[in-house]
């Protein structure tokens, strides 16, 4: 079921709550039919973020007869109480999804206003008896396609378009820029901010500028097929996000991140259902889902690893590694999927010993980023080049 609001009745109904206070919310009781409300920061048809939770929300009703599930798009960030509000007051909402880091105030702040009520926020690391967190991230996969971008790079510029400066993406630049320096201890990873999530005419303009530096391979966070489409109109090499971008760009779109946000969905939605998770014993319970669970995947399109276009390039290039001896790219790439996608998680690209872009000393060796600092992550990695808000 779609389901839009005017902005009048969402400032109508925050006054509303704003002066009387949280309207009282029965807890939901398991085995009873249950309503989950979506809130998404863009149009569903973007293809990208918002496209693919819709997409598993979908899934999830599908499968689960007893769901039933509501949505919102283009969502402002900074007005998401009031949208909440309506899901739980008016839709009579059992659990709410918020799906933007920039829902993080937000949610926390009506999670205190409806304890009774489950609330789910997406990418963000603030918690409540009764709001959980959780994502389904990038950043092993990101390391992967920068293994290749450090491969197939001729001048060593490697070009990224990031809708916000948020930990998510200097994450998600970070192991793109370690995969690459790791090929290639001299690539570069030239960023382009556009402050937004999706704008199709900034990720074109960005792109174009990238280009006028010499970046010749692109990855980006923006919620749409633009950069790919630029970069095989410049007869440049991309890869997907979120969504199969390889039918934009067949013989430039190298390889790309695929999300599965049902995985954590269904399982979530199974638990509440079942009485296993309710809106008092939900503190601390965080789904940080990654390859070995599933929820994520390498592909230009689901069953293609990698576009066979590239498959030569990369097993011809080679790389010295100090435990598999010298291998080529393509093995590399293969061998540390195999590593990640382990239950025991083998290898992980943000293990020390790793310096900022600065210099600075940011993971010892013989250890690991928690997710805790992964999610909280704010400095630049080696190799990274241009603006970067909020570095320490």
């Amino acid at each position: 079921m779609k389901v839009r609001f005017t902005v009048v009745v969402m400032l109508t109904l925050a006054v509303i709550v704003g002066l009387c206070g949280a309207v009282t919310a029965a807890e939901y009781v398991p085995g009873e039919p249950l309503k989950a409300g979506f809130i998404y920061v863009g149009p569903i048809g973007d293809y990208g973020w918002s496209h693919a939770h819709n997409a598993a929300r979908l899934i999830c009703e599908d499968t689960f007869p007893w769901l039933e599930t509501v949505f919102i798009e283009s969502v402002p960030e900074g007005e998401v109480e009031g949208y909440i509000d309506n899901l739980i007051v008016n839709e009579n909402c059992d659990v709410v999804f918020t799906t933007s880091f920039g829902f993080i105030d937000g949610t926390a702040a009506a999670a205190a206003r409806y304890p009774d009520k489950i609330l789910a926020h997406c990418s963000g690391f603030l918690r409540a008896p009764n709001e959980m967190t959780y994502m389904a991230d990038f950043y092993q996969i990101y390391y992967l396609n920068g293994l290749m971008a450090g491969a197939l790079t001729n001048t060593w510029k490697l070009g990224y378009v990031g809708a916000f400066p948020i930990p998510e993406l200097k994450r998600h630049m970070g192991a793109f820029a370690i995969g690459a320096r790791e090929v290639n201890p001299d690539a570069e990873v030239h960023v382009r901010w556009i402050e937004a999530w999706f704008d199709p005419a900034a990720a074109k303009e960005a792109t174009e500028a990238l280009i006028a530096e010499g970046c010749d391979v692109f990855a980006f966070t923006e919620d749409s097929p633009t950069v790919v489409q630029v970069a095989a109109e410049h007869k440049l090499g991309s890869f997907a996000h979120y969504s199969p971008m390889y039918q934009f760009s067949p013989e430039h779109c190298i390889s790309g991140q695929l999300v599965h946000w049902e995985a954590i969905y269904l399982d979530f939605l199974a638990k509440v259902y079942a009485g296993v998770y309710t809106a008092h014993n939900l503190e601390g319970l965080d789904y940080w889902w990654l390859l070995r669970e599933g929820a994520v995947e390498m592909g230009a399109k689901p069953g293609m690893l990698i576009n066979p276009e590239f498959e030569d390039l990369l097993k011809i290039a080679t790389v010295d590694d100090p435990v598999l001896g010298t291998v080529s790219v393509y093995d590399l790439v293969m061998a540390r999927l195999a590593q990640m996608k382990d239950p025991s998680m083998i290898y992980d690209p943000f293990s020390g010993p790793l310096y900022d872009r600065k210099g600075t000393l940011r993971v010892p060796e013989g250890s690991r980023m928690s997710v805790l600092e992964l999610t909280t992550m704010e400095w630049a990695a080696e190799g990274i080049v241009g603006p970067w808000p909020a570095e320490p």
